[in-house]
């Protein structure tokens, strides 16, 4: 039932770094994938894939590239993860018995409500990153 595939977790580090970028700038492609780590040609799918649901807006042209349609504290990852995993929150768990029914149904519900932190919290563990990665070098 719950699994994350490597999309959704490119597709987080990819609104983390344009969530990090002035409303006015744009990132292209080729910058998100080499600041975020990931393979540009996967990157390209999941960024139309994005924008196509709305959480993304592209500008074309020399100047152009990728941006947040709106803000991280207004995208949770429960939407990302509803746009590109196929059946993370489905009900279909192969089984007639009902008490295997309302286990996995209050299991989903608790998953769920997890999911529903918004990606301005990654700001967050930024700063905690930060923090570790000063102590290392003090």
């Amino acid at each position: 039932m719950i699994g994350i595939s490597s999309k959704t977790i490119y597709a987080v580090a990819a609104l983390q770094e344009l969530g990090a970028i002035p409303e006015n700038e744009v990132l292209k492609i080729k910058e998100i994938a080499a600041n975020a780590s990931i393979p540009q040609n996967f990157l390209e799918q999941i960024l139309l894939e994005l924008k196509k649901q709305g959480l993304l807006m592209s500008i074309k042209g020399a100047h152009g590239g990728y941006k947040l349609a709106r803000n991280l504290k207004y995208i949770t990852l429960k939407d990302v993860v509803l746009i590109l995993e196929s059946d993370i929150f489905s009900d279909n768990y192969q089984t007639e018995s009902q008490a295997l029914k309302f286990f996995w149904d209050d299991i989903k519900q608790k998953v769920a409500e997890v999911f529903e932190i918004p990606l301005s919290e990654l700001e967050n563990y930024q700063l905690k990153a930060d923090q570790r990665d000063e102590n290392r070098h003090a």
